[in-house]
């Protein structure tokens, strides 16, 4: 073992030679735009720490009567530790008062920074969230008591507000679209409750998802951020803030190289109407879709030269994407001039467009290029709607047949009464019904249960079994692999790519 990693060592440094001749060839004819890494980094935090601030909450729990809380330690009946507790608590407890009933108040740490030297603060939701009190604690260690002006939960921003006498040193937004994978950034805050703490790294990657929200854009670094960094920003070299830490991947809740950050193109527009709106609210666009990925099946089956954009499943009743035309099964590849690369990214570009704004959605509709102009709604927040709505059920009558077909792995059959009150089927349903599935199949495969009501095929109405088997049939003679089916499962609608080559 221990001569392979020196056989290693030694190829490594021989590459690592022959790659620093080729670089310095390429600087000596192309001119280099990075920056070269710094020699150190006291400079700029000398500079930035006063703009940094800790963040105290104090929240009162309740108490364990009220909400089966933790109660008091117990010790074995006739414990000498019983009995010295007890008379300990009776000493010092309020008269008439009793340790479990007794309201009882937590504390936590994070960080914060200042975007306006009349004492507005950023920091994370979660650092504030249910607090009582907030501190702001400044670079001097002077205590300010903070009230919130605003916050979005969505994207975990809060902004609070300080009374000063004299102005704070604020902090300007730097531009997070420029900045580049491997770029040096540095955190300020205050990990652990140790108080101001600088740690430098680079970005490490852009774009991340981790599933924390509907808006989920992170920019991740290996700066070290741990628990009470929360808040706190990530500056670059120039000293603007292009990120709010907000998140750690760690196994053990310490740093491991793993941060996330929330990128400044979205905390500005966050932060400016929460100052700035009457209702200190975040005003968000709303298009009225239910969407899902395209698969590079779906994509062939709709005749995409690659998986992209996001696939329109249905459209609310009377919003604003069925007002300009936009259908169930249409993909959106591009919105207000900006490419959907996938369907992650179209619900966080409807949300930054100003409400009533008009803009061009190109389409892909039945294997051709399409464009629609879309008056852009506002986004009702409410825990029950999301960021892309869900639409309605179809409510248009169908034309049924009891014939039964078998195809593809599962056995079709007609809308009768028999089999709406069997799988619990709408007075409304339309389509053809899966009555069986066979263990082993494309519809397996993909996850077909008996119950499940197909509604179209290749983007068409079906009315009846022998529809979707003459679609089939259509499908394979023009070459394609797949079939684009519209199935609706408890009155949730989703497009599924069905295998056609296989049987």
């Amino acid at each position: 073992m221990l001569f392979r990693s020196y056989a290693l060592s030694r190829r490594a440094a021989l590459t690592a030679m022959l790659f620093a001749v080729s670089v310095a060839i390429g600087v000596a004819s192309t001119p280099g735009h990075a920056r070269p890494a710094p020699d150190g980094f006291a400079d700029l935090a000398a500079k930035l720490s006063p703009s940094v601030v800790n963040i105290s909450t104090t929240q009162t729990l309740k108490t364990a009567g009220d909400q089966g809380g933790p109660e008091m330690p117990q010790f074995p009946p006739g414990s000498p530790f019983e009995e010295f507790f007890h008379d300990f608590l009776e000493r010092n407890l309020p008269k008439g008062e009793h340790p479990e009933t007794m309201p009882r108040k937590a504390t936590s740490l994070g960080s914060g920074f200042v975007i306006d030297a009349a004492g507005y603060i950023v920091t994370n939701n979660h650092v504030i969230a249910d607090a009582d009190e907030i501190t702001v604690i400044l670079h001097d260690n002077t205590n300010l008591k903070a009230r919130v002006i605003g916050r979005d939960t969505k994207t975990d921003i809060a902004l609070l507000r300080v009374k000063t006498d004299k102005p704070l040193a604020a902090v300007r937004w730097g531009d997070s679209d420029t900045a580049r994978v491997g770029d040096w950034v540095l955190a300020i805050g205050n990990p652990f409750g140790l108080g101001g703490s600088v740690t430098a790294g680079i970005i490490s990657a852009r774009q991340r998802d981790i599933n924390s929200g509907p808006y989920d854009d992170f920019l991740q670094t290996d700066a070290p951020i741990n628990r009470g960094n929360s808040g706190g920003p990530m500056f670059n070299m120039d000293g603007q803030v292009i990120g709010i830490n907000t998140a750690i991947y760690s196994p053990s809740g310490g740093s491991i190289g793993i941060g996330f950050a929330i990128p400044a193109a979205l905390a500005k527009e966050v932060v400016t109407e929460l100052k700035d709106e009457a209702d200190h609210t975040v005003h968000r666009g709303w298009l009225g879709v239910r969407i899902q990925a395209v698969t590079d099946e779906i994509a062939e089956s709709l005749g995409l030269d690659k998986a992209r954009g996001a696939l329109v499943a249905s459209v609310s009743e009377k919003g604003p994407a069925q007002t300009a035309g936009i259908q169930p099964g249409d993909v959106i590849l591009n919105f207000d001039g900006k490419d959907v690369s996938d369907m992650r990214r179209l619900p966080r570009l409807v949300a930054e467009t100003p409400v009533d704004r008009s803009v061009a959605v190109t389409l892909w509709r039945k294997h051709a290029q399409t464009m629609v102009r879309v008056k852009v709604g506002r986004l009702e927040e409410s825990e029950e709607q999301q960021a892309i709505a869900t639409a309605a059920v179809p409510k248009k009558s169908a034309q049924n047949t009891g014939n039964v077909v078998k195809t593809l792995g599962m056995t079709l059959a007609g809308i009768t009464p028999e089999l709406k009150d069997k799988y619990s089927l709408g007075d409304d349903a339309k389509g053809v019904v899966v009555v069986d599935v066979a263990k082993t199949g494309a519809a397996a495969d993909k996850g077909f249960h008996a119950g499940d009501v197909i509604i179209e095929a290749a983007q068409e109405e079906i009315k009846a079994p022998e529809d979707l088997a003459s679609k089939i049939d259509a499908a394979r003679k023009l070459g394609r692999k797949s079939i684009l089916l519209l199935v609706q499962r408890q009155g949730d609608l989703r497009f599924v790519a069905l295998r056609i080559d296989q049987g």
